[in-house]
This record gives C-alpha cells, sequence and structure tokens, in this order.
C-alpha cells in the first residue's frame, strides 16, 4: 500500500476492511498511534479454521471474559467496543495467508463480520479498520478494499 493512498484513519466514511502488502502493517500501526486510536495486531499464523481463530482473537484483542467463542459473540463484541476504549480501532492481521487458503469459508466470516463492525462503527460516527497482510497483495490502485462474498453482510 502505498502511504499517499492510506485511508485517513481519523474519517470514519473510510471505515472497512483492506487488504495490504505485509511490509505495511508497521506505517499502519504508527499512524494508528499517532492517531491516538486503538491498535491490536493479530498474528493469524497457525490458525487454520474457526476454532483456532476465535481463540486467537480472544487473546489478541483482549475480548471480555464473558466472550462466547462464536461468530456471534465475536460481531457483538467488535459493535459494542466499550470493553477497549478509545475514539477509534485499527486491526492489523498478520499472516492471513494461511487462514484464507485453509480455511476459506472461516476467512470469508471473518471478513463479513469485520465489515459489519465497521460499517456499525461508521454510523456511530467512530473509526474502525482492519487490515490483512497478504504476502502476494498487488494492488492496482495501492489500495484494495474487500469484495465479500455473496451471502455476507
Amino acid at each position: 500500500m502505498n502511504r499517499l493512498l492510506d485511508p485517513d484513519l481519523t474519517r470514519p466514511s473510510q471505515n472497512g476492511v483492506y487488504f495490504v502488502g505485509d511490509a505495511d502493517l508497521v506505517r499502519l500501526a504508527a499512524n494508528a498511534v499517532r492517531e491516538e486510536l486503538a491498535v491490536r495486531r493479530t498474528d493469524l499464523a497457525g490458525c487454520h479454521g474457526k476454532a483456532e481463530l476465535l481463540q486467537c482473537l480472544a487473546s489478541s484483542l483482549t475480548l471480555p471474559a464473558d466472550f462466547g467463542d462464536n461468530w456471534d459473540a465475536l460481531a457483538d463484541s467488535l459493535r459494542d467496543l466499550g470493553w477497549l476504549p478509545a475514539w477509534g480501532h485499527v486491526l492489523l492481521f498478520d499472516h492471513a495467508s494461511a487462514l484464507q487458503h485453509g480455511a476459506s469459508g472461516d476467512f470469508d466470516v471473518l471478513l463479513g463480520i469485520l465489515d459489519d463492525a465497521a460499517t456499525f462503527a461508521q454510523d456511530a460516527d467512530r473509526p474502525f479498520f482492519a487490515f490483512f497482510a497478504l504476502p502476494d497483495f498487488a494492488p492496482d490502485d495501492g489500495r484494495l478494499r474487500t469484495t465479500l462474498p455473496p451471502g455476507i453482510a
């Protein structure tokens, strides 16, 4: 991702889920910290399905103790981020290709949940961004918002 094409992390109108190159996460994290946004980084290496993914997210996002360990609980937690106080949130995902290729259905559900959370935050005028590092990512314009699979809103 070219820094000139990075989304403005202070503008909820640009909220969303983005694919980026591996090297982009450090710059995006620094930008988020500079804007005083909450930043959480999740390493998806070794996540080959829903159970491992939810466990990994519970740890990296410091989800509440009563987290239900299912998709609905994750969606609810990401819509109401009161347990992670900040005026906006940036989630960074390393090694996303392993999950994308090894459990594409679970990857697609995660993208849908994050996209929903970004829309929910935009409606509340709060920044919310999720960035997935993919080693083979080569966008045409330096930035790509995900295209969600059919049936995922």
